[in-house]
């Protein structure tokens, strides 16, 4: 794990040097906070809930994590500086899991960011302290798989854009994949989209119906988007 340490602590510093994830973390915060707001719902049913919020974290994370990991591998390859990375002792899966840890701080600060609706919320009743923390547990696991989808693309590119477009796309359809399966598909195979839909399995998780399955499911899509990225990083090298 030192190597890993390594390049998180590496990564930390470099994104948190300019002014990119401050930015990102406050907009993140105000978007939903306005979102909330804007949408009523906050005041109307005045109950001590964050439904409201927890509905709109899926489609937010499609646009801010792209974002957040456009840059991880792609200003590497363009500045020519992933072959000094790569060099041993660290391994692949060794930057590629301390790029995971250092963007997965950033999605957790922009979680934080929203923390003042959990405040705003309690004032209206008893908040359900177990719900809320199961629905920003759930929120983590699925940023972090939006993350490592992210990572994937943006070690597959030297251009930032190209990165961040294509993990909005992939990321957003994702997120729409359980309206898809209740509009426009029926029998097993709308089943197999809902089991995929990943903020079905959140909305769960946000219920406060904690199953392991769902767990399961956001750790395995993390694990298998970082193992596509730790082969693409090992092609890259060995070409």
């Amino acid at each position: 794990m030192r190597e890993t340490l390594a390049v998180f602590r590496r990564e930390v510093k470099s994104l948190f040097v300019g002014p990119i994830p401050y930015i990102v973390i406050a907009l993140f915060g105000g978007i939903a906070c306005w979102y909330v707001i804007h949408t009523r719902i906050f005041f109307m049913v005045r109950q001590a809930k964050l439904d409201a919020l927890f509905g709109f974290l899926p489609q937010l994370f499609a646009f801010f994590i792209p974002a957040i990991a456009m840059r991880a591998w792609s200003e590497e390859i363009r500045g020519e500086t992933i072959e000094p990375l790569l060099t041993s002792p660290v391994r692949a899966w060794h930057a590629v899991l301390g790029k995971f840890l250092a963007g997965l701080v950033v999605v957790a600060l922009c979680l934080v960011a929203t923390g003042s609706l959990a405040v705003t919320t309690a004032t209206l009743g008893d908040l359900d302290g177990g719900a809320v923390t199961a629905g920003y547990v759930g929120a983590l696991l699925m940023g972090g798989a939006y993350l490592s989808v992210g990572l994937w693309l943006s070690s597959k590119t030297r251009n930032q854009i190209v990165a961040f477009l294509l993990g909005l796309v992939i990321c957003f359809f994702w997120s729409m994949i359980e309206n898809l399966s209740a509009s426009a598909a029926s029998g097993t195979f709308g089943a197999l989209l809902a089991d995929l839909s990943l903020s079905g399995r959140f909305r769960s998780i946000a219920l406060g119906v904690f199953d392991l399955r769902d767990v399961v499911f956001f750790l395995s899509v993390t694990a298998f988007f970082l193992y596509l990225n730790v082969e693409s990083i090992e092609n890259r090298r060995n070409a």
